[in-house]
């Protein structure tokens, strides 16, 4: 496969990761992670859908976690830069939303490094406003 190739298939199978996600299709997320994840979240006790992870099926859960967590109805995110380099992709946006059990809202860039190989994610690192997040969880 060419570089060009491989940062199409990359760019592709971010597209499809970003289709699933906004789907709410945990199934479809599942089989696109690796079996084994490199997931990393900055550790957050507070916030009760960041927890390590490492399984397909425990990295497409956390869609589900941060749905059943938040106001659907005031999630937001934009992607305002879509990087990619061989089988590395960088996501940057804005993000925003509120905290079903304290009413409070959470907003903040962010910052998303994704690794395909062999059309599966198999890295998972999310960099994003902690503290906002943080607070909105707090009572």
């Amino acid at each position: 496969m060419t570089p060009a190739d491989t940062a199409e298939a990359t760019r592709s199978t971010v597209r499809k990761f970003l289709e699933l996600r906004l789907a709410g299709d945990t199934e479809g997320l599942t089989a696109l992670f690796a079996d084994t994840v490199d997931w990393m979240l900055a550790e957050n006790p507070a916030v009760p859908w960041i927890r390590p992870r490492s399984t397909a099926a425990e990295c497409a859960a956390q869609a589900d976690e941060l749905a059943r967590y938040t106001v659907p109805e005031d999630a937001r995110a934009s992607v305002d830069t879509f990087l990619v380099d061989g089988t590395d992709a960088v996501l940057m946006g804005h993000l925003s939303g509120t905290v079903r059990a304290t009413g409070k809202p959470f907003a903040g860039p962010f910052a998303l490094r994704l690794t395909v190989e062999n059309g599966r994610i198999t890295r998972h690192h999310l960099y994003e406003n902690s503290v906002s997040i943080a607070a909105a969880c707090t009572p």
